[in-house]
């Protein structure tokens, strides 16, 4: 027993390092503008973009894992038996989409293996993650107007990126489609759901500078992913 564990800790250690890469890499693409610009100036393109991946490793390390790891403690928290998994196909879809320049963020998540989960409890397990991101992104505001930090420095960009990677990834978390966690708050508690989502809506429309025009294409996308997710 022990050493099945074990081994299961190990899988799911490698499972979520494996997607943080993927995130790291997909969200440099994405803001490279995709994979296209690199054929206009092949040279600069790709010096900007290993730039780009340490800033994007503070951000995405800080607003995924513990993302999902806060869905795990709050899961182990009701008794439930709980463990973070990669989806192949999610990474794929992460990495491909950022290189056509839009971002779908899904390489994985917190599996919960439990028959007793009230629709309360599944839903706070599910409303844990976002509100996570919306500390990080808190915090990330915070220690920007404590140090005030010299514009195109590195703890600039870094902090940048982790109030913009913060609120993406809640905002598309929250989305209520099945499945991600926004489905399962939306049917736990839907004024929950309507407040943290709207709270959330607006601060993605003030620090993302991701327009409303992208945002309905983002759900468009995610709606499609969502169906086909219902497939298997």
């Amino acid at each position: 027993m022990a050493i099945r564990q074990n081994v299961n800790l190990i899988r799911e250690i490698r499972d979520i390092i494996l997607a943080d890469a993927a995130l790291i890499i997909s969200f440099a693409l994405f803001e490279s503008g995709g994979i296209f610009p690199a054929f206009k100036n092949f040279p600069l393109y790709w010096s900007n973009f290993l730039a780009l991946l340490p800033i994007m490793a503070i951000g995405v390390t800080l607003s995924f894992i513990l993302h999902e790891l806060m869905h795990k403690f709050v899961a182990q928290h009701y008794g439930a038996i709980a463990a973070f998994q990669m989806w192949p196909i999610g990474v794929l879809g992460a990495l491909g989409t950022s290189a056509a320049g839009f971002l779908l963020a899904l390489p994985g998540a917190t599996m919960i293996y439990v028959h007793s989960f009230t629709k309360r409890e599944n839903g706070i397990v599910s409303l844990a993650g976002p509100l996570t991101n919306f500390v990080v992104f808190a915090a990330a505001i915070a220690i920007v107007f404590y140090l005030n930090p010299a514009p195109n420095s590195f703890i600039s960009d870094a902090l940048g990126f982790t109030i913009f990677i913060s609120i993406y990834l809640a905002f598309f978390n929250m989305l209520p489609i099945y499945p991600l966690d926004g489905s399962k708050v939306l049917a736990w508690n839907p004024l929950v759901y309507v407040g943290t989502m709207g709270v959330i809506f607006v601060l993605m429309l003030l620090f993302t500078g991701i327009g409303i025009y992208n945002i309905i294409f983002l759900i468009i996308i995610a709606l499609l992913l969502g169906s086909m997710f219902r497939r298997f």
